[in-house]
């Protein structure tokens, strides 16, 4: 299944002399993919050496170099990288590496919805807007499936805001699963919270469909005061993200829509499904506030099952399922594909 799939080479190889960085992460994702796709549930991380190979010129300066950013250097760095994933990650991880690091297995359990969580989040990382992996083949979902997608993105998002401040969360970007109104849906989530009159001020937008703001979540005391755990979040499934984040946003949206404006300070969250590397991310949580990528979904996801058991709301949790079955539809029709070509 990886003859389907396009191993970006001047994204995912790169040299000192050329100045490029290597992109683990999207040698890590190629690898995945190919494991997902794959009828035998497998891919051998020796296919990322062949691929590379097929498009290699780089004259590395010494051995040093070459060592590092040529085919052997790639392949022992992207199994690094997975082992990273597969470390944090643990039981919301669907791959699995052998003991050698020669083998990645797809061992989803479709019990564990932080391993569906996981999928979403590497399927939409790869999506033409963002990744090349998918455009060269038959694999890339619709356009119509892509809005799909990014629908159920945000329930994950909903249901991993929820699990990350341990309390109840409103799915509230545009547009809204129940139909409602901006303000209609500001003064349902407010009459729980109580922090704040609800009042559109002079000079706000006419016909506002979120304000920027696609997740509340918050974690509400009995005595129903404020001073509560209080988050809101933009989610992101675009290249664009860098300039939606909420951070800075938060005091006008306040200065908008309330007439006596919530006591309650509002944590500005950005949850995306992309892998972000390390030293990127400290600056990312600089710019944007607190973020949830693709190692923090799915461990999120996965504890909201527990909050979900106890009573808490999550909007939108129940329709959690129904990605599983599309990414489960989705593997089969690229296993059917692949068989139809190897017919004579």
């Amino acid at each position: 299944m990886t003859s389907s799939l396009y191993l970006p080479l001047d994204k995912v190889t790169g040299s000192a002399a050329s100045g490029a960085q290597v992109d683990f992460d999207r040698a890590a994702d190629f690898l995945e993919l190919a494991a997902f796709f794959s009828a035998d549930r497998l891919a051998l991380t020796s296919d990322l050496a062949g691929e590379t190979s097929i498009g290699a010129s780089e004259d590395y300066v010494d051995l040093d170099e070459e060592m590092q950013y040529g085919e052997e250097g790639l392949v022992a760095s992207t199994v690094d990288w997975i082992d990273e994933r597969q470390q944090v990650l643990e039981s919301s991880y669907p791959f699995e590496l052998d003991n050698r690091g020669e083998v990645l297995y797809f061992v989803q359990d479709d019990c564990l919805i932080g391993q569906t969580a996981y999928l979403l989040c590497l399927i939409l990382s790869n999506l033409e807007s963002v990744s090349t992996v998918l455009t060269h083949s038959d694999l890339h979902p619709s356009e119509c499936e892509v809005r799909s997608l990014r629908n159920h993105f945000q329930h994950f998002a909903t249901a991993a805001l929820a699990a990350e401040i341990r309390g109840q969360a409103w799915s509230f970007g545009f547009p809204r699963r129940d139909r409602s109104g901006f303000i209609s849906k500001l003064k349902e989530i407010w009459t729980e919270l109580a922090d704040g009159q609800i009042d559109a001020q002079v000079g706000a937008p006419a016909k506002p469909k979120d304000d920027q703001i696609d997740v509340f979540a918050a974690k509400l005391y009995r005595d129903r005061l404020p001073g509560f755990l209080f988050a809101a979040a933009q989610v992101a499934t675009g290249i664009n993200m860098r300039q939606k984040h909420l951070k800075g946003h938060l005091k006008e949206f306040k200065d908008r829509w309330f007439s006596s404006q919530p006591a309650t300070e509002i944590l500005a969250y950005m949850i995306v499904p992309f892998a972000i590397p390390n030293d990127q991310f400290v600056d990312d949580v600089r710019t944007m506030g607190n973020v949830l990528h693709r190692l923090r979904v799915p461990l999120r996801v996965a504890e909201a099952e527990e909050l979900v058991s106890v009573g808490v709301s999550i909007e939108g949790y129940d329709q959690l399922v129904e990605a599983s079955r599309w990414l489960a539809d989705y593997r089969m029709r690229a296993i059917a594909q692949d068989r139809d070509s190897d017919s004579p």
